[in-house]
């Protein structure tokens, strides 16, 4: 018997994308448009333009702002470490798959405003209050479509080892590294619920509370 017929998958976010033989547009990140249709389900857009502020004001801008968060989130994703990467993927076809309609033909953006976005935008006050409730509204999205009513949390420290004198970086004599000691909460399935950014001499248990308290309360 052969394979039972069944209508294409199409992309609800971009019905365009197809398979062709051309040396020019080869990409290897392609497995990224399931995640991207992934968070069109759960409405990434919207929570973006909710949670998180852009300072530029009138034409003053290019790149949108949707746009950015996910091309720092997909870089992280496909394995990228930094914005560095970003020179290369600009042209990328699927980099550009990801980005909004009007930048499929042309490019995504390069490493300067990546950098740029990342270091001074992300790192406003209220935009880094504003990655932490749109986190947890999206994986909250997520979480709505479980039948289970019962959240198992787990917290864990980890290392995060840094090479200069970067503030509030300090000698840790578990992990004997110059480090941060960030704190993180995770659920059942993976999701990262918070993160709290430490010295790297504090305790492991240091500032659990201020952590796992707000989570309980969206519960």
């Amino acid at each position: 018997m052969g394979d039972a017929e069944s209508a294409p998958v199409r992309l609800s976010f971009n019905p365009q994308p197809r398979v062709e033989f051309r040396g020019a547009t080869v990409t290897s990140d392609a497995g990224l448009l399931l995640p991207r249709e992934l968070d069109e389900r759960l409405g990434l857009s919207a929570l973006i333009e909710r949670h998180l502020s852009d300072p530029r004001t009138g034409r003053n801008f290019q790149f949108p702002l949707a746009d950015l968060v996910r091309q720092s989130i997909y870089s992280r994703l496909a394995g990228y470490e930094d914005t560095n990467d970003a020179e290369r993927l600009a042209q990328d076809p699927t980099f550009r798959m990801l980005a909004s309609r009007e930048r499929r033909e042309t490019s995504v953006a390069l490493t300067s405003t990546l950098h740029w976005f990342e270091t001074d935008v992300l790192a406003e006050e209220q935009n880094y209050h504003g990655l932490t409730r749109l986190n947890a509204d999206l994986i909250r999205h997520a979480a709505a479509r479980s039948p289970s009513r019962r959240v198992t949390l787990d917290i864990d420290s980890s290392e995060s080892p840094v090479h200069g004198t970067q503030e509030q970086s300090a000698y840790n004599g578990h992990f004997e590294s110059v480090c941060y000691h960030p704190l993180f909460v995770f659920n059942p399935e993976g999701d990262c619920l918070a993160a709290k950014l430490r010295p790297g001499n504090v305790h492991s248990a240091d500032g659990w509370d201020e952590v796992l308290l707000p989570i309980i309360d969206r519960y």
